[in-house]
């Protein structure tokens, strides 16, 4: 068994591409959180989501390349390259047989088939463009990715809803404790902010109502004045090797990946489960050979959903028991919206560079704690944690799948 450690992260979101300056924006509670009727480009519901305008394409890629990639492709790739430039792997000969690519993604290419759908039945086109199909498969970001590092080893697409990523990622790290391979890039993309996606999830009713006085506040994880979820868009990636393979090649080693559990609630396709929940995080903490007391932060689900928050709460209170009350919780969509299939790639960002400053994020909005959510939250501003040294992210999806990730910090 070979230990996972963490040399390389990248992100594309609504604050830029710098990981600290990100970090910094969840830390201080800052929303990227707007009104959908400040975009001018469709008819939007009156919602708020988290989006992302500064992103300009043709600074990564040719006219060419741009042919086949959806944003969602964009947003991984960008994500990527960040992650092993900062692991220093362009620079070193790699094993390419040894090196594979995970991706997680909730809805794959939306933009595209968005787009296609809307030049077939709106404008009654029968030329759709050439690559429509290249471009619209999930498995898109994860085969550019490969392509562009010629990577040669397993190259996999999760799509688990707001779970994938966390799966991905999960994956990628046994293949390595197992000695399978040597070097994987894993994370999660999602680009989902289109009219036809964002009336599907009107229709569901589990998005926000905007705030009366301020928008960006309209997501309100945990609290008695939750209304539903806001959208977001962006991806995280990682670099993840055996600890021998990075400390051979004198990689910094950023943080451990410690353990790793998914599970399925087996209840309901939308409805989350306390029992699937708890399964899940005590597999994890087993998975990482702890004890639920050695946990010292956890990065909820905490979506703001009615029956999301107050499911996850007691799953937490019944795993951890005493501990939880002194343990800190906090949910960061509240900022920057939830990613579904990228969701829990950015969380886990957010987890280990906690683990690595010290400082864990507050759950924004967070004003009266619903009595069915009580557990010790992180409220208004950051929290420092000199002492931390394991923390959980937890992800739990439509559909029953729950994916839990355990980080430990490195000396």
């Amino acid at each position: 068994m070979h230990r996972v450690a963490v040399t390389g992260w990248g992100v594309v979101s609504p604050w830029g591409n710098d990981p600290t300056v990100f970090q910094q924006a969840v830390l201080n509670g800052h929303s990227a959180v707007r009104p959908l009727d400040e975009r001018a480009d469709a008819p939007w519901p009156l919602r708020a989501a988290a989006w992302i305008d500064h992103f300009n394409p043709r600074d990564y890629f040719t006219a060419s390349q741009l042919s086949t990639l959806d944003r969602t492709s964009q947003f991984a790739l960008v994500a990527s390259r960040n992650a092993l430039q900062m692991a220093a792997v362009p620079q070193v000969k790699l094993n390419l047989d040894q090196c594979g690519v995970y991706v997680g993604t909730g809805m794959g290419s939306a933009g595209t088939l968005e787009s296609t759908y809307h030049s077939f039945f709106a404008e009654q086109s029968r030329r759709l463009k050439p690559l429509t199909v290249p471009s619209s498969m999930a498995n898109a970001a994860a085969a550019h990715i490969v392509i562009e590092t010629q990577f040669a080893g397993p190259n996999v697409t999760f799509c688990s809803a707001c779970a994938s990523s966390a799966i991905a990622i999960g994956e990628a790290a046994r293949k390595i404790r197992y000695g399978e391979v040597s070097l994987m890039v894993a994370g999660g993309a999602e680009a989902l902010l289109y009219p036809g996606v964002v009336y599907a999830w009107e229709a569901l009713r589990t998005l926000a109502d905007i705030d009366p006085i301020e928008a960006k506040r309209s997501c309100k994880p945990f609290s008695k004045n939750r209304s539903g979820m806001v959208l977001g868009e962006g991806a995280a990636f990682f670099v993840l090797e055996a600890w021998d393979h990075a400390q051979s090649r004198g990689a910094e080693i950023l943080a451990e990946l410690k353990g790793f559990a998914s599970t399925s609630d087996s209840v309901h396709l939308t409805k989350p489960s306390v029992a699937g929940q708890a399964r899940a995080m005590r597999a994890a903490i087993k998975d990482a050979n702890l004890q639920p007391q050695e946990i010292g932060y956890i990065n909820a689900h905490g979506t703001g959903t009615q029956a999301n928050d107050s499911t996850e709460a007691t799953a937490i209170r019944e795993v951890f028991g005493s501990h939880a009350a002194t343990l800190p919780v906090s949910s960061t969509k509240a900022v920057h919206g939830h990613l579904l299939g990228g969701a829990s790639a950015l969380e886990l960002l957010i987890t280990l560079k906690s683990l690595r400053d010290g400082r864990v994020p507050p759950t924004a909005n967070l004003d009266q704690i619903d009595p069915e959510c009580a557990l010790d939250h992180v409220l208004v501003q950051s929290r420092e944690t000199p002492n931390l040294r394991y923390a959980m992210s937890n992800s739990f999806a439509f559909g029953g799948t729950s994916g839990v990730l355990i980080a430990a910090a490195v000396p």
